[in-house]
């Protein structure tokens, strides 16, 4: 795995730091941020997915809430090289 950083909060204390960082082999991005409480999980389950799409959180996953201000680091498909 080849992890490259992308960014991190601006202006961030030493301590609750968004982070961003890409795996250059498989194009996933890995975020740590911060956990969606209850009510925005509970939100998003009511508002659902496509038909049919159960709106459980297995618990292998998660819902996390990504600071607009962190969109920036967010790569685009062009900007990805491909080889």
């Amino acid at each position: 795995m080849r992890l490259k950083f992308l960014g991190i909060i601006p202006n961030t204390p030493n301590v609750d730091s968004p982070t961003i960082w890409l795996d250059e082999d498989t194009g996933d991005l890995f975020i740590q941020s911060y956990k969606a409480t209850e009510a925005e999980v509970k939100a998003c389950a009511e508002i659902g997915s496509i038909p049919g799409h159960s709106t459980d959180v297995p618990d292998h996953e998660t819902i996390i809430r990504l600071p607009a201000v962190m969109r920036q680091f967010l790569p685009r498909e062009a900007d990805r090289e491909l080889s």
